[in-house]
Protein backbone atom coordinates (compact mmCIF):
# COMPACT_ATOMS: atom_id res chain seq x y z
CA UNK A 1 0.00 0.00 0.00
CA UNK A 2 1.47 2.78 -0.90
CA UNK A 3 1.74 5.95 1.82
CA UNK A 4 0.10 9.31 1.67
CA UNK A 5 1.69 12.00 3.58
CA UNK A 6 -1.92 13.54 3.74
CA UNK A 7 -3.03 10.73 6.21
CA UNK A 8 -2.49 10.82 10.19
CA UNK A 9 -2.93 8.18 12.60
CA UNK A 10 -5.96 8.66 14.30
CA UNK A 11 -5.55 9.77 17.94
CA UNK A 12 -7.59 7.82 20.53
CA UNK A 13 -10.65 10.33 22.64
CA UNK A 14 -8.67 12.97 24.57
CA UNK A 15 -9.50 12.75 28.34
CA UNK A 16 -10.96 16.67 27.70
CA UNK A 17 -13.65 14.76 24.88
CA UNK A 18 -14.89 11.92 27.65
CA UNK A 19 -15.17 14.49 30.20
CA UNK A 20 -17.21 17.10 27.89
CA UNK A 21 -19.43 13.81 27.24
CA UNK A 22 -19.86 13.06 30.99
CA UNK A 23 -21.14 16.77 31.38
CA UNK A 24 -23.38 17.09 28.37
CA UNK A 25 -24.98 13.60 29.17
CA UNK A 26 -25.54 15.14 32.92
CA UNK A 27 -27.01 18.83 31.74
CA UNK A 28 -29.27 16.84 29.42
CA UNK A 29 -30.71 14.11 32.00
CA UNK A 30 -31.12 17.31 34.68
CA UNK A 31 -28.15 16.04 36.75
CA UNK A 32 -26.73 19.07 36.35
CA UNK A 33 -29.53 21.60 36.40
CA UNK A 34 -29.82 25.27 34.56
CA UNK A 35 -28.34 27.63 36.53
CA UNK A 36 -26.50 25.13 38.77
CA UNK A 37 -22.74 26.57 38.97
CA UNK A 38 -20.03 24.38 38.15
CA UNK A 39 -17.13 24.22 40.63
CA UNK A 40 -13.88 22.88 39.12
CA UNK A 41 -12.21 21.13 42.52
CA UNK A 42 -15.86 19.05 43.29
CA UNK A 43 -16.27 18.06 39.49
CA UNK A 44 -13.06 16.95 39.34
CA UNK A 45 -12.88 14.88 42.40
CA UNK A 46 -16.10 13.22 41.52
CA UNK A 47 -14.99 12.47 37.78
CA UNK A 48 -11.61 11.59 39.49
CA UNK A 49 -9.70 13.93 36.89
CA UNK A 50 -7.28 16.73 37.25
CA UNK A 51 -8.55 20.50 36.40
CA UNK A 52 -6.79 20.58 33.42
CA UNK A 53 -8.88 18.59 31.01
CA UNK A 54 -11.49 19.11 33.09
CA UNK A 55 -11.01 23.05 32.14
CA UNK A 56 -11.01 22.23 28.57
CA UNK A 57 -14.24 20.08 28.47
CA UNK A 58 -16.21 22.55 30.24
CA UNK A 59 -15.16 25.56 27.53
CA UNK A 60 -16.07 23.06 25.04
CA UNK A 61 -19.45 23.20 26.54
CA UNK A 62 -19.18 26.82 26.97
CA UNK A 63 -18.63 26.63 22.97
CA UNK A 64 -22.10 24.61 22.41
CA UNK A 65 -24.10 26.92 24.61
CA UNK A 66 -24.92 24.88 27.21
CA UNK A 67 -22.84 26.52 29.49
CA UNK A 68 -22.01 30.00 29.94
CA UNK A 69 -19.30 32.14 31.69
CA UNK A 70 -19.89 35.04 34.38
CA UNK A 71 -16.46 37.18 35.20
CA UNK A 72 -15.30 36.51 38.38
CA UNK A 73 -18.25 33.61 39.20
CA UNK A 74 -16.92 30.98 37.34
CA UNK A 75 -19.37 28.65 34.95
CA UNK A 76 -23.10 27.73 35.02
CA UNK A 77 -25.11 25.33 33.45
CA UNK A 78 -27.69 27.84 30.53
CA UNK A 79 -30.81 29.05 31.67
CA UNK A 80 -33.10 28.95 28.58
CA UNK A 81 -36.06 32.16 27.92
CA UNK A 82 -38.65 31.21 26.10
CA UNK A 83 -37.42 32.73 23.11
CA UNK A 84 -34.68 29.91 23.29
CA UNK A 85 -37.65 27.20 23.36
CA UNK A 86 -39.53 28.37 20.70
CA UNK A 87 -36.17 28.92 18.66
CA UNK A 88 -34.88 25.60 19.55
CA UNK A 89 -38.40 24.01 17.84
CA UNK A 90 -38.38 26.51 15.07
CA UNK A 91 -35.34 24.89 14.29
CA UNK A 92 -36.62 21.07 14.76
CA UNK A 93 -39.59 21.33 13.01
CA UNK A 94 -37.24 22.85 9.80
CA UNK A 95 -35.00 19.71 10.01
CA UNK A 96 -38.15 17.33 11.00
CA UNK A 97 -40.62 18.74 7.78
CA UNK A 98 -37.25 18.39 5.39
CA UNK A 99 -36.96 15.05 6.27
CA UNK A 100 -40.76 14.20 5.97
CA UNK A 101 -40.86 15.69 2.51
CA UNK A 102 -37.50 13.16 1.56
CA UNK A 103 -38.92 10.41 3.30
CA UNK A 104 -42.50 10.40 0.97
CA UNK A 105 -40.38 10.94 -1.92
CA UNK A 106 -37.77 8.37 -1.22
CA UNK A 107 -37.63 4.71 0.35
CA UNK A 108 -40.72 4.73 2.59
CA UNK A 109 -40.93 0.98 2.82
CA UNK A 110 -37.62 1.61 4.71
CA UNK A 111 -38.92 4.38 6.64
CA UNK A 112 -41.62 3.27 7.49
CA UNK A 113 -39.92 -0.71 9.12
CA UNK A 114 -37.59 1.38 11.38
CA UNK A 115 -40.38 4.07 12.17
CA UNK A 116 -42.13 0.97 13.12
CA UNK A 117 -39.85 -0.41 15.52
CA UNK A 118 -38.95 3.01 17.09
CA UNK A 119 -42.91 3.61 18.13
CA UNK A 120 -42.73 -0.40 19.47
CA UNK A 121 -39.70 0.92 21.67
CA UNK A 122 -42.02 4.22 22.78
CA UNK A 123 -45.09 1.94 23.66
CA UNK A 124 -43.00 -0.40 25.61
CA UNK A 125 -41.89 2.54 27.17
CA UNK A 126 -45.06 4.25 27.97
CA UNK A 127 -46.23 0.80 29.57
CA UNK A 128 -43.61 1.19 32.37
CA UNK A 129 -44.38 4.73 32.90
CA UNK A 130 -41.02 5.81 33.10
CA UNK A 131 -40.36 9.26 32.45
CA UNK A 132 -36.86 8.98 31.56
CA UNK A 133 -37.61 5.73 29.27
CA UNK A 134 -40.22 7.77 27.45
CA UNK A 135 -37.76 10.19 26.78
CA UNK A 136 -35.22 8.07 25.36
CA UNK A 137 -37.78 6.46 23.20
CA UNK A 138 -39.41 9.74 22.01
CA UNK A 139 -36.16 11.17 21.23
CA UNK A 140 -35.06 8.22 19.39
CA UNK A 141 -38.19 8.25 16.88
CA UNK A 142 -37.24 11.44 16.01
CA UNK A 143 -33.50 10.75 15.34
CA UNK A 144 -34.96 7.53 13.30
CA UNK A 145 -37.43 10.13 11.32
CA UNK A 146 -34.38 11.91 10.33
CA UNK A 147 -32.29 9.25 9.47
CA UNK A 148 -34.58 7.92 7.26
CA UNK A 149 -34.43 11.39 5.28
CA UNK A 150 -31.03 9.80 3.77
CA UNK A 151 -29.86 13.62 4.07
CA UNK A 152 -26.88 13.30 6.51
CA UNK A 153 -26.40 16.88 7.58
CA UNK A 154 -30.03 17.01 8.34
CA UNK A 155 -29.11 14.02 10.82
CA UNK A 156 -26.11 16.62 12.28
CA UNK A 157 -28.34 19.35 12.73
CA UNK A 158 -30.78 17.45 14.30
CA UNK A 159 -27.47 15.90 16.43
CA UNK A 160 -26.74 19.98 17.37
CA UNK A 161 -30.37 20.18 18.91
CA UNK A 162 -30.35 16.89 20.95
CA UNK A 163 -29.49 18.55 24.13
CA UNK A 164 -31.13 21.68 23.96
CA UNK A 165 -34.46 19.78 23.33
CA UNK A 166 -34.10 17.74 26.62
CA UNK A 167 -33.12 21.20 28.82
CA UNK A 168 -36.33 22.39 27.45
CA UNK A 169 -38.23 19.00 28.31
CA UNK A 170 -37.36 19.50 32.03
CA UNK A 171 -40.40 21.92 32.65
CA UNK A 172 -43.11 19.44 31.15
CA UNK A 173 -43.48 17.09 34.38
CA UNK A 174 -47.19 18.22 34.87
CA UNK A 175 -47.88 19.84 31.51
CA UNK A 176 -47.11 17.05 29.09
CA UNK A 177 -49.54 14.43 27.89
CA UNK A 178 -50.25 11.11 29.07
CA UNK A 179 -48.66 8.09 27.82
CA UNK A 180 -51.38 6.99 25.67
CA UNK A 181 -51.63 10.70 23.96
CA UNK A 182 -47.92 10.39 23.52
CA UNK A 183 -48.23 6.91 21.79
CA UNK A 184 -51.01 8.24 19.48
CA UNK A 185 -49.41 11.53 18.24
CA UNK A 186 -46.12 9.45 16.81
CA UNK A 187 -48.71 6.53 15.61
CA UNK A 188 -50.61 9.43 13.57
CA UNK A 189 -46.96 10.47 12.21
CA UNK A 190 -46.55 6.84 11.17
CA UNK A 191 -50.25 6.59 9.96
CA UNK A 192 -49.39 9.62 7.58
CA UNK A 193 -46.29 7.92 6.36
CA UNK A 194 -48.18 4.50 5.22
CA UNK A 195 -50.88 6.48 3.63
CA UNK A 196 -48.95 7.92 1.84
CA UNK A 197 -50.28 11.24 2.53
CA UNK A 198 -48.13 13.85 2.66
CA UNK A 199 -50.02 17.43 3.47
CA UNK A 200 -51.23 15.51 6.73
CA UNK A 201 -47.58 14.18 7.39
CA UNK A 202 -46.28 17.83 7.22
CA UNK A 203 -49.13 19.37 9.18
CA UNK A 204 -48.91 16.67 11.49
CA UNK A 205 -45.52 17.37 12.25
CA UNK A 206 -46.19 20.59 12.41
CA UNK A 207 -48.92 20.97 15.00
CA UNK A 208 -46.78 18.06 17.13
CA UNK A 209 -43.49 20.58 17.65
CA UNK A 210 -45.50 24.15 18.23
CA UNK A 211 -48.01 22.22 20.33
CA UNK A 212 -45.18 21.07 22.84
CA UNK A 213 -43.15 24.84 22.51
CA UNK A 214 -47.32 25.86 24.04
CA UNK A 215 -46.30 23.57 26.60
CA UNK A 216 -43.54 24.56 27.81
CA UNK A 217 -44.23 28.03 27.49
CA UNK A 218 -47.42 28.10 29.82
CA UNK A 219 -45.74 26.61 32.80
CA UNK A 220 -45.75 30.18 33.87
CA UNK A 221 -41.77 29.66 34.36
CA UNK A 222 -39.47 32.19 32.60
CA UNK A 223 -36.69 29.92 32.81
CA UNK A 224 -35.87 26.22 31.86
CA UNK A 225 -35.72 23.95 34.82
CA UNK A 226 -36.78 21.48 37.15
CA UNK A 227 -37.49 17.50 37.03
CA UNK A 228 -36.73 15.71 33.98
CA UNK A 229 -39.75 15.05 31.70
CA UNK A 230 -41.07 12.72 28.77
CA UNK A 231 -42.16 14.83 25.58
CA UNK A 232 -40.40 15.36 22.26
Amino acid sequence: MNSHSGLEPVPRRSTAALIADQLRSAIMYGHLAPGDQLGETDLAAQLGVSRGPLREAMQRLVQEGLLRSERHRGLFVRELEAEDVRDIYVARLAVERASCELIMRGNRGEALARLTASLDRLVEAAETGDRTEMSDADQAFHQTLVSCSGNRRLERMAQTLLVETRMCLTVMQDVYPEAAELVDEHQKLLDAITEGDEKRLLRLIESHMLDTVDRINTTGRSRVGGAPAAGD
